[in-house]
C-alpha cells in the first residue's frame, strides 16, 4: 500500500509541474516578434497595412484620343466653327499649323478637351462634315496602372517614414550618413512616381483631338489663271533674253572691234594676191 500511495503522489506532482510550465513558455514565445529581414519584407508589410482598411472604389481611369481628317469648301468658316466648339466645350487649342501642298491648302489643329466633354465636342465637329477621310477614336483603360502607381507611392512614403524614425534614433555618423543616403534614394523614387501619376491624371482628365482639314485647289481655276500668266511670263522672258543678249554684245565690244580690224586686213591681203 505504501508503494501504491507513493506512486500516485509522484504522478500528481509531475502533472502539476507540467501545468505550471506550459503557460510560462507560451508567454516567452509570444512576447517576441521578429522584424522583417529586408526592405522587400517591409514593403510587403506596408502593403498589408494598406490593404487592411476597406478603401473606397476608385473610378475608372480612361484615356480618350481622336484623329480626324476631312475636306472643306471654306477653311476660314470651318476653323470658326471648330473654335466655337472649342469655346463651348471649354477646350484649348494646343497647336495650330497651316500650309499648302501641290493641289490643296490645309490646316492642322491639336486640341485638348476635358474628358467629360469629349463626346459632345466630337459631335459638334462632325455636324458640318459630309464625310471623314479618317476618323479614329480610341480609349485606353489605365485604372489598373493608376492603382498600382498609387499603391507603390504610398508604400515608398511609409518606408520613408520608417527611415526618418530610425534616423532620429541613430547616434553614429556612419549610420546617419547611410540612412540619409537611403532616404535620398527613396525620395527620388517618390518624386518619379509622383511625376508618372501626375502625367497619367493629366491624360485622363483631358483628351487629345487632332483635326486636319483641307481645301482642294480646282484644276479649272488653275487653267484659267495660268494661261494669261504663262503668256505674260513668256513675253517678259523674251524681253529679258533680248536685253541680256544686247547687254552681252555691248560688254564684248572691244573684241568685236579687234575682230573687225583683223578681218579687214585679211580681206585686203587676199585682194592684193588676186591682183
Amino acid at each position: 500500500m505504501r508503494y501504491i500511495f507513493f506512486f500516485f503522489f509522484v504522478l500528481l506532482t509531475l502533472s502539476g509541474c507540467n501545468k505550471h510550465e506550459e503557460p510560462s513558455s507560451n508567454l516567452i514565445v509570444s512576447s517576441f516578434k521578429l522584424p522583417p529581414k529586408n526592405e522587400s519584407a517591409a514593403s510587403s508589410d506596408a502593403k498589408d497595412e494598406m490593404a487592411a482598411p476597406a478603401s473606397p472604389e476608385i473610378p475608372q481611369k480612361i484615356i480618350k484620343e481622336a484623329s480626324l481628317r476631312f475636306e472643306t469648301d471654306n477653311l476660314e468658316d470651318t476653323f470658326n466653327r471648330i473654335q466655337s466648339a472649342v469655346t463651348l466645350n471649354k477646350a484649348t487649342i494646343q497647336n495650330d499649323s497651316e500650309g499648302k501642298d501641290y493641289n490643296n491648302i490645309y490646316r492642322n489643329l491639336t486640341i485638348r478637351v476635358p474628358s467629360q466633354n469629349f463626346d459632345a465636342f466630337i459631335n459638334a465637329i462632325s455636324k458640318g462634315v459630309s464625310y471623314f477621310e479618317r476618323k479614329d477614336i480610341s480609349s485606353q483603360n489605365v485604372t489598373e496602372q493608376y492603382i498600382d502607381l498609387t499603391s507603390r507611392l504610398n508604400t515608398k512614403r511609409k518606408l520613408e517614414e520608417r527611415y526618418l524614425q530610425i534616423l532620429q534614433k541613430a547616434t553614429k555618423i556612419s549610420e546617419i550618413l547611410e540612412i540619409e543616403k537611403q532616404i535620398s534614394t527613396i525620395r527620388e523614387e517618390i518624386e518619379a512616381k509622383q511625376g508618372q501619376l501626375k502625367y497619367l491624371e493629366s491624360r485622363v482628365s483631358e483628351s487629345t483631338v487632332t483635326i486636319e482639314f483641307y481645301k482642294t485647289i480646282a484644276q479649272k481655276e488653275g487653267v484659267k489663271t495660268s494661261y494669261g500668266s504663262k503668256i505674260w511670263a513668256a513675253i517678259q522672258s523674251g524681253f529679258y533674253s533680248l536685253s541680256e543678249f544686247l547687254i552681252s554684245i555691248i560688254s564684248v565690244w572691244p573684241f568685236i572691234i579687234v575682230f573687225c580690224i583683223f578681218a579687214y586686213f585679211i580681206r585686203k591681203r587676199f585682194k592684193r594676191k588676186k591682183k
